[in-house]
């Protein structure tokens, strides 16, 4: 099994099937997928009955092949991991984001490579600055990219909890299924 159906089997565990929750924000949903992106995708039926492979559809074209992480993969399947779980949880822009951030700031002053531009997208000069980071600075670099990534997508969820309170029945299960710093 590829790290790709591997990641998205663990995010159909997570997510579970349908749920329309008056308190998510996202609405009504079926394996994690809200019905606004089902329809981008093309459905058209009732949420409660969008089959599986339709779902994993949209995680491998929306989430997948958007934030480039085949490539991400080859490099760091944990980082790939993240990367899903953060594009599918907060949105792929933010995963995109916090990456972006993170190695601006992992880059010693631009010594080891120079600043790339925030637009929350994972496209060629993200991957190849991504590529820098971790030849220089290894398994150990690695581990601290994971954690910074994971860090930030705790942060969002407290500050998300802060701004909406409905939010506050959602973030234990959050922290709980999502944030695992190793």
């Amino acid at each position: 099994m590829t790290y790709k159906n591997q990641f998205i089997n663990e995010i159909f565990k997570v997510e579970g099937g349908y749920v329309d929750d008056p308190d998510d924000s996202g609405g009504e949903t079926n394996f994690g997928i809200t019905e606004r992106v089902a329809r981008r995708f093309g459905y058209k039926g009732p949420m409660k009955d969008m089959p599986k492979f339709m779902a994993r559809v949209i995680y491998e074209g929306l989430y997948w092949d958007t934030m480039n992480l085949d490539h991400i993969e080859k490099l760091s399947p944990s980082l790939a991991k993240e990367m899903t779980d953060t594009g599918v949880n907060a949105g792929i822009s933010r995963a995109g984001e916090f990456l972006q951030r993170s190695l601006n700031v992992l880059n010693n002053r631009e010594k080891l490579y120079t600043d790339i531009v925030v637009d929350n997208d994972v496209g060629p000069q993200t991957l190849r600055t991504l590529e820098k980071y971790l030849r220089v600075r290894g398994s150990a670099g690695e581990l601290v990219l994971f954690n910074m990534l994971n860090c930030l997508q705790g942060a969002f969820y407290v500050e998300l909890a802060e701004r909406r309170e409905k939010d506050e029945k959602f973030i234990y299960g959050w922290f709980t299924h999502r944030i695992n710093i190793s």
